[in-house]
């Protein structure tokens, strides 16, 4: 592609590219925890394990359809990593970052409706199943050592995306790349997916969390008390700009 996409153009991407992401994201944890017990209790539907690929396979298969017109960031913190480390412009990371909130929104709504008998069935009330949207801590009293996960999450992502799309360190091919990035999450989620639910995104968190609230999920984590929201928020962006410099400073600068 001789000339860059307009910015509509990249935004519209980066909306479509987040949507399939959490398409698949949210849509594989409504499939474990509203189908993931069979009529006599046995767990059915790959439990954890299906989680962790579902969700690796919807960031590689985000990265496909935006990659070539946005650059497929799909994730606040990999955008303003990319603006604060490689030069992607200051005045569209907030463009970029409402278009991703917008995509996961709507991809929360589509799921909430495919499975919406299942939910009248498991949770009529909305009460405990918010959790197939937004990430909540294993120790909502210790809200740092969520905080300290999300930091250690993302900066690892932001870190190995670096590493592998890096054009001086012996990229994948780039019909590669979306699959390595997809199974750097399916690997976070397997080493560190317990302790805040390996959100990793605040946009793959934050745009779902407000769609339970729309939608009248009381336990959302938004308005029902807690105050747990923000740590996926501020941890993605910490880890990230801390994952890029660790790969910048520890690692790029001797590659050139």
């Amino acid at each position: 592609m001789d000339n860059e996409p307009s910015l509509a153009a990249q935004l519209c991407a980066e909306f479509l590219g987040t949507l399939v992401l959490i398409l698949f994201g949210c849509g594989v944890v409504a499939m474990v925890v509203l189908f993931g017990t069979g009529t006599a209790g046995e767990i059915v539907n790959g439990g954890y394990t299906n989680i962790t690929l579902g969700w690796g396979l919807g960031v590689a298969m985000g990265i496909y359809v935006a990659g070539k017109i946005s650059g497929a960031h799909l994730n606040p913190a990999v955008t303003v990593a990319l603006a604060a480390f490689r030069g992607f412009s200051w005045a569209k990371v907030l463009p970029y970052i409402a278009a991703q909130m917008a995509g996961a929104f709507l991809a929360s709504a589509i799921v909430y409706w495919n499975y919406l008998p299942q939910f009248h069935k498991v949770d009529p009330q909305l009460e405990r199943t918010a959790g197939i949207f937004a990430t909540f801590p294993a120790f909502p009293q210790q809200p740092m050592a969520g905080l300290f996960d999300q930091v250690l999450g993302t900066a690892l992502l932001v870190l190995l995306i670096l590493a592998i799309t890096d054009e001086f360190n012996n990229p994948p091919g780039a019909n590669l790349t979306p699959l390595m990035v997809g199974l750097v999450v399916v690997g976070i989620g397997i080493s560190f997916g317990s302790m805040h639910g390996y959100a990793i995104n605040p946009a793959r968190d934050l745009g779902p969390r407000l769609f339970t609230v729309v939608a009248g999920f009381k336990n959302n984590g938004l308005t029902d008390g807690s105050g747990i929201f923000w740590v996926p928020i501020v941890g993605p962006i910490l880890g990230g700009l801390a994952g890029a410099a660790v790969y910048d400073f520890g690692i790029r600068r001797f590659l050139r």
